[in-house]
């Protein structure tokens, strides 16, 4: 049974909404820059394919990374650190003299990236509730669309896009300065429900143990990976529907490009507004429940986009798969202590971005395979297919939450760093 966390510190709260509008930042500069940078670097188009490679690279180790060490270092440490190192990343980036170290750079910015990412999920995963777990990620896209504004105005103003990057940097370096401030306050204000949630989970131990969760206790937990599976066939549908939209409107159902274009940035628009409404809603009704109509909305968006007809029953599709997808990332990650235990979710959090990191990668890519051997009016039925093995994932994740076992050790020492008053504490072992 979930226990309702409290109510956020004002201060840390903002700084969580701009740590996830820090984390799109960076994504929109590339798009808007790239021509202007491969002019600098005389390489050809496709070289981009370097930087993304190697910002995923990072992203995925780092992500995974965070959360099996975030409760040795601690959630404020790791998000100041990490935030600095996306800082120094992006400065690399405004000085980097040949692609070579742009390409070090972005590997770089995606460890950074990704430790913040997973470190402020685990987070608000148990200090926050629906309504501000959707609007964090709601804030993510807005991060995003104010990237390319940012190299927008710094390139029609005549300047070099290396200033875009010093702009997001110095950003960044102030944001970091920030996490580190508040660093204790971080570590004060984690919720006490998931530390009773880990003590009911635990083992029986002697007052004032410490209680240490192996590694494998976590890894072993089936509904760890259906979790993590369920992030990458998330994020697939996700990335997939928005990348290929434009072609099957443009080739599949004769829409204009002028038109399909707007009916893109629609599809964006109501992943957008669906987060800011979905919050609330979720905050009356329940993440279950908004979680379960969620998946069936894809399910049926995708079906919409399926089935031949006018272009008008696609673009109703995407709208529908969109708003009905809003909330499945956050209200996901918000409930990943149910499914595998409070003392585990922390880690299952970190495997969960990695995945999703994953699923937005190969998934989409896959799909372009596909069309291009067979017709883009195989988008449809792709998203529903992913749609509904979501939907199976979710139900028999749902239905198995376990904890594992947990190891009792040596007596924790008085005024010890994350010391509780409860007769137990979960130390998570990074080993």
């Amino acid at each position: 049974m979930s226990t309702a966390p409290a109510r956020p510190r004002a201060s840390l709260l903002l700084l969580a909404y701009l740590g996830f509008v820090s984390l799109g930042l960076p994504d929109g500069l590339l798009g808007v820059g790239w021509p202007s940078i491969r002019g600098d670097f005389d390489v050809p188009t496709e070289a981009v394919g370097w930087v993304l490679t190697a910002g995923t690279v990072g992203y995925l180790t780092s992500s995974v990374l965070a959360g099996f060490t975030l409760a040795r270092v601690g959630v404020g440490a790791l998000l100041a650190g990490s935030t600095l190192l996306a800082s120094l990343a992006l400065t690399g980036y405004s000085v980097s003299p040949v692609l070579a170290v742009l390409v070090g750079c972005a590997l770089l910015l995606g460890l950074g990236s990704g430790a913040v990412d997973s470190g402020l999920n685990a987070y608000a995963a148990g200090a926050f509730g629906p309504r501000h777990m959707n609007w964090l990620h709601a804030f993510f896209g807005l991060g995003v669309a104010i990237g390319p504004l940012i190299m927008t105005a710094v390139l029609s103003a005549g300047l070099a896009w290396r200033w875009g990057y010093g702009i997001i940097a110095a950003a960044q370096l102030v944001l970091a300065t920030a996490f580190a401030l508040t660093a204790r306050a971080w570590h004060r204000s984690a919720p006490a429900s998931a530390e009773a949630g880990a003590a009911v989970e635990a083992a029986p131990a002697a007052p004032g143990a410490a209680v240490r969760i192996p590694v494998l206790d976590t890894l072993r937990l089936p509904a760890v990976w259906s979790g993590t599976l369920a992030f990458a066939l998330y994020v697939a549908i996700e990335v997939s529907a928005g990348l290929w939209a434009f072609l099957l409107l443009t080739e599949g159902r004769g829409v204009s490009a002028a038109a399909a274009g707007g009916c893109v940035s629609a599809y964006w628009g109501s992943l957008f507004v669906g987060r800011i409404v979905q919050g609330l809603v979720a905050e009356r009704l329940g993440a279950g429940l908004v979680l379960r109509a969620s998946l069936a909305g894809m399910a049926a968006g995708a079906t919409l986009i399926a089935v031949p007809g006018p272009a008008v029953l696609a673009v109703l599709g995407l709208v529908v798969v969109g708003f009905a997808a809003a909330p499945v990332f956050p209200l996901l990650t918000l409930t990943t202590a149910e499914r595998v235990g409070a003392a585990h979710a922390d880690r299952a959090i970190g495997l969960q971005i990695g995945a999703s990191g994953v699923g937005a990668a190969l998934v989409p890519a896959g799909l372009g395979v596909l069309i291009g051997n067979t017709s883009v009016q195989v988008l449809g039925s792709a998203l529903l297919a992913l749609a509904l093995g979501l939907i199976a994932l979710y139900e028999w994740g749902a239905g198995r939450p376990t904890a594992g076992p947990a190891v009792p050790v040596s007596p924790a020492q008085p005024g010890s760093e994350g010391q509780t008053s409860g007769p137990v504490r979960p130390v998570v072992d990074g080993r």
